[in-house]
């Protein structure tokens, strides 16, 4: 290694302590046993309760992961009353509400309804006193039904479709064309209202 022009010396410390700087996991075996039984004993506390709560099917963020489909944070309050339980009633149920998450599309609303419906269905509300049912328990001849505490499976991505042949009229589709049509019809539509706006008023004029 040579030495030019009016530079500081190296001063290359190779030879330092290094094993003080090593961090080991020697404690993982037991940290799995450990979160193990903290599963079991939280399983036992919540009873028949299920074990998660319910979060709504949201697609996961950005062009790059938007195929997947993931639980979010919590149902939006539009969800909510389209399936009717009020914002108070699904947190002492067991469904989380995100009051900042807004709806970008019907069929994702629609299928938040349908997860929403279907917990419903499911749902049995013990009363706190057995000889005092309030408004919204479940009744006798429900309390008796079994009781299951697996969670609503997230729906599939993509539904299977049978295969089918293209018809002549998907052939002539021109889909990039169909895009570009409907992106400069948006873009200039402020524009072309305006000016049959002026033209009206020319033609009153006259």
């Amino acid at each position: 290694m040579g030495f030019r022009h009016n530079n500081v010396l190296h001063a290359n410390h190779f030879r330092k302590d290094w094993q003080r700087r090593v961090r080991t996991w020697f404690d993982q075996p037991g940290r799995k046993l450990r979160r193990r039984t903290a599963r079991k004993t939280k399983a036992a506390t919540l009873g028949i309760r299920p074990l998660t709560l319910l979060r709504p099917a949201v697609r996961a963020q950005t062009v790059r992961y938007n195929r997947k489909v993931r639980e979010g944070r919590g149902f939006t309050l539009a969800e909510l009353k389209e399936a009717g339980i009020g914002r108070k009633e699904a947190r002492g149920v067991g469904i989380v509400v995100d009051h900042r998450r807004r709806n970008l599309s019907e069929e994702g609303k629609k299928v938040n309804v349908e997860r929403l419906t279907a917990y419903k269905t499911r749902l049995i509300v013990f009363p706190r006193k057995a000889g005092k049912p309030k408004k919204g328990d479940s009744s006798a001849e429900d309390l008796k039904a079994e009781t299951t505490r697996a969670a609503i499976a997230l729906p599939e991505v993509y539904p299977a479709e049978a295969p089918r042949k293209i018809t002549d009229e998907e052939r002539e589709f021109k889909a990039f064309r169909t895009l570009r049509v409907a992106r400069a019809n948006q873009r200039h539509e402020g524009a072309r209202k305006a000016r049959a706006a002026k033209e009206e008023e020319a033609a009153k004029k006259k």
